[in-house]
């Protein structure tokens, strides 16, 4: 029953609204699109003078334009105020009727919550002290329909927050600032690459074969060639075509696709930085990986030391050791030692750790460690109990990489549905001679996590996958 007046009362508000839209284009507004040149940003008009006393504003009566969504409406009869709302700032707005043309109070009168409005004036501080801009002259932006939801400055619904986005980030600061964080995070990682001589490219997403990973693809198929292909679990033998080519150093900052589970940690969709580096081998990824990740939470978040999860953790000191020393056995090898490892170790390496030499069964792209062939030149990172990154001086014995696939397709035909295929093109590739060489990937998501104490990969994932919510009913509201 309260399903249905819920319904009834979102009509009822609906229509409203579009009655309204009505009377704001009466009075010689659009209710919809419009140019607006704004002066400043709200952050920006709270940056600058947020410091600014009362005194200081009243002497030289700092004119702004600025535009913003209407967060709160305190009317007065011939006064009154609202609130905008701009990138996660917002600033008072103070009208009065004698200081604006009719039109613009009247609209005033008429708007509603979360409608976007553009305002003209100075700056000043109320008796209370609050910065605020005494408005000259209003613009009416764009009308909302649909009401916002009833603690919109913090909507706190899982559901509702990942399923419609565009609400969390006007209701959470906190979700716009993930973002934010995320975009510093990838600018400071392409910037610190391409200062070291890196140069970006992309690679195909579907792919004949899939390869560089172990993972069930995702599957398609290309009408005009009459073909299969596969969603990219990975770019890595591409990338790696290409140091064959002389492009010595390449990254990618890439989407990757796998048909597996959904988790706090994972999603079938997501982001990867890939790089390659000729003549070097793990042992420098090492010595990079540190350097670029302690950099990285420097220009996200300003220092080496954040909170993830309740644990202070500390990028500009990581520690480094072996499987076996990690695990603390060493008479263990193969796969015996991965699943010691994954099921006793991982998750209690909170502080960042380096662990390296892995066994050769797991490691199908990587180049055997010459005193020891049962294990490879190979590393993971892992964080806050979670891996971040995965390097390894790669194979480039042709002969050697063939017989590893060799292995992977055995593996298939027991059942392994994540064994790697055989990729005779990348085969034929290293047989014209691929120098020594390392390569790694970052998640970024995962990074993205650590770095903003995101307990949920969904957190920041702007549309993370969700299952279909069935009809929502919008398109006969708007007939």
């Amino acid at each position: 029953m309260r399903d249905i007046e819920n319904m009834s009362l979102e009509d009822d508000v609906f229509e409203q609204r579009l009655r309204r839209a009505q009377d704001i284009q009466a009075l010689g507004f659009r209710a919809y699109g419009q140019r607006f040149d704004f002066t400043h940003s709200i952050p920006q008009i709270v940056s600058n003078w947020n410091a600014s006393t009362a005194v200081e504003l009243e002497q030289h009566k700092p004119r702004v334009a600025m535009a913003g969504r209407i967060q709160t409406v305190r009317r007065m009869g011939k006064a009154g105020f609202m609130h905008l709302l701009q990138s996660g700032e917002r600033l008072q707005v103070y009208i009065r009727k004698d200081a604006v043309c009719e039109r613009d109070y009247k609209l005033y009168e008429i708007v509603d919550i979360g409608d976007i409005v553009g305002v003209e004036g100075y700056l000043f501080r109320t008796r209370t002290g609050e910065l605020s801009v005494h408005a000259e002259k209003l613009t009416f932006l764009s009308k909302i329909l649909l009401n916002m939801p009833e603690k919109w400055h913090g909507l706190e619904d899982v559901e509702i927050r990942y399923r419609q986005r565009y609400l969390d980030l006007i209701a959470n600061p906190e979700s716009q600032k993930i973002f934010r964080t995320r975009a510093k995070i990838i600018a400071s990682l392409r910037r610190q690459l391409e200062e070291r001589g890196f140069i970006e490219v992309e690679t195909p997403m579907m792919q004949p074969l899939y390869g560089g990973a172990a993972a069930r693809p995702f599957v398609t198929h290309h009408n005009t060639l009459d073909m299969d292909l596969y969603m990219r679990i990975a770019p890595e033998l591409y990338l790696k075509r290409l140091i064959v080519g002389g492009l010595e150093r390449v990254y990618e900052i890439n989407r990757n696709f796998r048909n597996e589970g959904i988790s706090t940690r994972h999603n079938p969709e997501f982001t990867m930085l890939e790089f390659y580096q000729a003549y070097t081998d793990y042992r420098g990824l090492m010595d990079l990986t540190e350097e670029l990740l302690k950099q990285t939470a420097i220009d996200a978040t300003g220092s080496t030391v954040f909170t993830y999860q309740g644990n202070q953790i500390d990028l500009g000191n990581v520690r480094r050791m072996s499987m076996q020393e990690a695990v603390g056995d060493p008479c263990l090898k193969g796969h015996a030692l991965m699943e010691a490892f994954e099921a006793n170790v991982e998750a209690t390496l909170i502080q960042p750790t380096i662990i390296y030499d892995y066994p050769v069964e797991v490691s199908p792209l990587s180049k055997n460690k010459p005193e020891d062939p049962a294990f490879v030149e190979r590393f993971e990172i892992y964080i806050g109990g979670l891996e971040m990154g995965n390097a390894y001086t790669e194979l480039n014995d042709p002969k050697e990489q063939c017989r590893r696939f060799e292995m992977q397709l055995a593996l298939a035909a027991a059942g392994d549905e994540e064994a790697h295929r055989m990729d005779e093109d990348y085969l034929r590739a290293m047989s014209y001679g691929m120098p020594p060489t390392g390569g790694e990937g970052i998640g970024i998501d995962r990074l993205v996590m650590l770095l903003t104490d995101s307990k949920s990969i969904r957190d920041v994932i702007l549309f993370p996958l969700l299952r279909p919510e069935g009809e929502i009913g919008i398109k006969d509201k708007l007939k």
